[in-house]
């Protein structure tokens, strides 16, 4: 398993979880494992590791009390396959990067001191996310860390799509709408024009990544025109967990009519909400798909899930004046047949017609022959996109696609 040249690592931390995939620096870019820790913080949680062949995938049990603990266990393992000082940087997927950082660099004890003041604008992921470069840091202290931040790809959205209706002495302390899911847009994008051409890429294009957290972004020229995330990735579609948009006004009342403080308002918002605050059953779609026909909050949870998705749909299409290729990719996106035939019903008016057969095999394009809109299903590649945004930092000279 050893990589005949460097490899990458690439690490995206999660609140309780780290996804990680190692590649060898080679031409193409080739990936050699990939992996989680789940249940950081927990009394116990899993390592989880799926190798190149399927036979050196694995999975055991572990107990990681945070983030920086974590560091060992992963790094332990890794380099215990591939032996150490193989390693020739970790790239890590960063969320925000606020109003400064929108171009990918090597991590500095300068920038993490900016991050930790960035820390308000998302402290769901920055607090663990700089927790893992420090702690490489102390185990690798000359080893290239590279931040690759997830707000870059919506940095240049027009300025009407970036303010907030809100007293403008914020937006000169950075209060905007800034987008997420940048990392997974920029690979949709590129592998959209391997696919399908320049032109396509260059199109106008809406991409829909629908996972745990949920998006959808307009894209012209290959470039973020506007997206339904916002200031956090709490915004926009209702989520696994996540609330989506909301009344500002509802903090309000519920302070006023149930002593909800700020502090228990933003975590019903990012854990209590979404999929699961309105079925009480599960954040999981599949479940709420097999339970939905027995259960009418399962029902409503996955009605609310694709109504938001064609509103934010047809909005951006209108922002984008037309549309020419619909992407789907995310966990649901890539796996669910029916939430994106429930999506697309009636949508036939901005031009999408999907195919049921297609549609209902995950096949590449799902659209009818017939259809002015190409819908298609492409699967995201966030660790790729890392690891080869590694290499061109770095300037070595590869990372083409396998």
């Amino acid at each position: 398993m050893t990589p005949a040249n460097p490899g990458i690592l690439t690490v995206n931390g999660g609140s309780s979880s780290i996804k990680f995939a190692l590649f060898a620096a080679e031409d193409p870019l080739r990936r050699i494992l990939q992996g989680g820790l789940d249940g950081i913080g927990l009394p116990q949680g899993s390592f989880t590791v799926k190798g190149a062949p399927p036979a050196d995938s694995f999975s055991r049990p572990v107990v990681a009390p945070d983030h920086t603990a974590a560091v060992p266990i992963l790094m332990d393992w890794v380099e215990a396959q591939i032996g150490a000082g193989v390693l020739a940087a970790v790239g890590h997927r960063v969320v925000h990067g606020g109003p400064k950082y929108w171009e990918p660099q090597p991590v500095s004890p300068a920038m993490i001191d900016e991050l930790h003041q960035l820390s308000p604008f998302d402290p769901e992921h920055l607090p663990e996310e700089i927790l893992l470069t420090e702690a490489f840091h102390r185990r690798f202290p000359n080893l290239p860390q590279i931040a690759c931040f997830d707000t870059a790809f919506h940095h240049d959205m027009p300025r009407v799509a970036c303010l907030l209706p809100i007293p403008r002495r914020y937006d000169a302390r950075g209060v905007r709408r800034y987008g997420f899911h940048g990392l997974s847009c920029a690979y949709l994008i590129e592998e959209l024009g391997r696919l399908a051409g320049a032109q396509a890429a260059q199109g106008r294009v809406i991409i829909a990544h629908l996972g745990n957290g949920a998006s959808v972004t307009a894209v012209r020229g290959g470039a973020s025109r506007d997206t339904s995330m916002s200031f956090t990735p709490t915004a926009g579609l209702p989520m696994s967990t996540r609330s989506g948009d909301l009344d500002p006004g509802l903090g309000w009342y519920l302070a006023r009519a149930e002593q909800v403080t700020p502090k228990q308002f933003h975590h019903m918002v990012n854990h209590e909400s979404g999929l699961l605050g309105v079925s009480e059953i599960s954040s999981d779609m599949r479940e709420l798909l097999s339970r939905e026909k027995d259960d009418v909050r399962a029902a409503e949870a996955v009605a609310l899930f694709c109504y938001h998705t064609k509103k934010w749909i047809c909005a951006l299409a209108g922002a984008l004046e037309g549309l020419d290729t619909l992407v789907f990719a995310g966990g649901i996106g890539e796996n669910a047949p029916e939430v994106r035939s429930r999506i697309c019903r009636g949508l036939e008016f901005i031009g999408i017609k999907l195919d049921a057969a297609r549609n209902g095999a995950n096949a590449p394009i799902i659209s009818s022959d017939g259809s002015p809109v190409t819908a298609r299903v492409i699967r995201t590649d966030e660790e790729w996109m890392i690891a080869r945004t590694v290499c061109r930092v770095l300037n070595l000279k590869i990372g083409k696609k396998e």
